[in-house]
């Protein structure tokens, strides 16, 4: 059995896994990511948390055969750097390099986030079967990840499936990308407390107030979904706010796919059924009529956890990805 190391890495925390080579997720840990890091900062950082898994399970670095990082943003498998990832502010950044440094030269791939979450949901995940999927990460942005027939697509120079950078409001929010109006701007979790801070501001009688202690900055992605359990007009709706921009992102992309399964993970999925009923019913309101097999809209079934699996294994996928659709 050999061993592989997945990392995760996201805007706010940095996520590490020691997976097999059938796709078993032995032990996880995780670390803040340091803000505003550099890519040499962050790599350290990964060393200091794979060391602490690794000990924890009497393991050692010899003992992996290879490590996968799952950045956000634009990422050249070829050369494992990072093209361009807003969130990051990192543009042509070494990456691969930089991790592998500091780990004494282990082999190091680095792949997009949101195909790694993506091809391990597929293979161990809500899509194991499945001969089309598309994933999507709500997170601190939003990750995509698009299978048809057992290939990942990548695009002609690996920017494809950004599905967070369609624009669903053309004079909208500014997005890190340099755009107005992108997706990843209303429906990732960071998009949804932005929503929710917009509406507090002009209804001081919603107890979102109260659930996040006064203060704008508590915010988070479960606020407006804990005042609208509680019965909060408010909460329910920026909920229900949140929902119809997710549905309009969600139509486009199954309109212009339309694949077996779209997979929802990420911070916000969590809400389970209370999301991903009237999620269901507002993405179908959306699709050009006449469909009669209608895709299915499932919660990741491995959480977190995809990620870290998926970039675990990138060094199997990333020889049978796709640079154009098929």
């Amino acid at each position: 059995m050999s061993l592989y190391l997945g990392i995760d890495l996201g805007g706010t925390h940095i996520k590490t896994g020691i997976v097999t080579d059938r796709g078993k997720l032995i032990d996880t840990e995780s670390i803040a990511t340091p803000l505003g890091g550099s890519g040499a900062e962050l790599a350290r950082a990964m060393r200091q948390v794979n060391d602490r898994l690794l000990e924890r399970q009497e393991l050692t670095l010899d003992d992996i055969e290879s490590i996968g990082v799952g950045s956000p943003g634009i990422v050249d498998t070829q050369t494992d750097s990072v093209i361009f990832a807003g969130n990051l502010r990192f543009r042509h950044e070494p990456l691969g390099a930089e991790v592998s440094q500091v780990h004494d030269g282990k082999p190091v791939r680095l792949v997009n986030d949101g195909n790694a979450a993506a091809y391990g949901e597929s293979i161990v995940g809500s899509g194991r079967g499945a001969s089309s999927l598309v994933m999507i990460t709500l997170g601190t942005g939003i990750g995509g990840g698009i299978i048809i027939n057992g290939h990942i697509i990548t695009g002609y120079a690996y920017g494809g499936a950004e599905l967070g950078h369609m624009v669903i409001d053309l004079d909208g929010r500014h997005c890190t990308c340099g755009r107005r109006g992108c997706f990843e701007t209303y429906a990732s979790a960071t998009g949804l407390i932005l929503t929710t801070q917009d509406y507090m501001r002009n209804h001081p009688e919603t107890i979102m107030w109260a659930l996040c202690g006064q203060s704008l900055g508590g915010v988070s992605g479960r606020t407006a979904f804990d005042a609208a359990r509680e019965g909060d007009p408010g909460g329910k709706a920026v909920v229900n706010l949140y929902i119809h921009h997710l549905a309009v992102g969600l139509g486009n992309i199954v309109n212009s796919i339309e694949p077996e399964i779209l997979c929802l993970g990420g911070g916000v999925s969590h809400q389970g059924d209370f999301l991903l009923n009237p999620l269901r019913e507002a993405v179908y309101a959306e699709l050009i009529p006449g469909t009669v097999e209608k895709t299915r809209i499932v919660q990741a079934s491995l959480g977190n956890d995809a990620g870290i699996i998926g970039a675990a294994l990138s060094e199997v996928w990333t020889e049978h990805s796709s640079t154009t659709v098929v």
